[in-house]
């Protein structure tokens, strides 16, 4: 059985607000209501693969403290601009 957009969209949401540190719930949080509902499939792969990294490198990543990989540089700069964490 293949998920819904709009399940998929509520499962991104809650696993952006439920992470291991609470900087991260916020940062997420923020990104995911400014940006979720208007991504394509295609961004919303990415973000999904960014999901599964470590709350302390994201963190790092969106706090401009270290590099993002190449792949999601482009996401982790839009969500220090949409989040302000950067």
């Amino acid at each position: 059985m293949t998920e819904t957009a709009e399940h998929r969209l509520k499962r991104l949401a809650m696993r952006s607000m439920r992470r291991g540190i609470k900087e991260m719930d916020i940062i997420l949080v923020r990104y995911a209501d400014a940006r979720l509902a208007t991504m394509s499939a295609a961004e919303l792969d990415t973000y999904e693969v960014l999901l599964e990294e470590n709350d302390q490198d994201l963190y790092q990543w969106v706090s401009g403290q270290s590099a993002a990989p190449e792949h999601l540089r482009p996401l982790v700069a839009d969500i220090s601009r949409v989040a302000g964490a950067g």
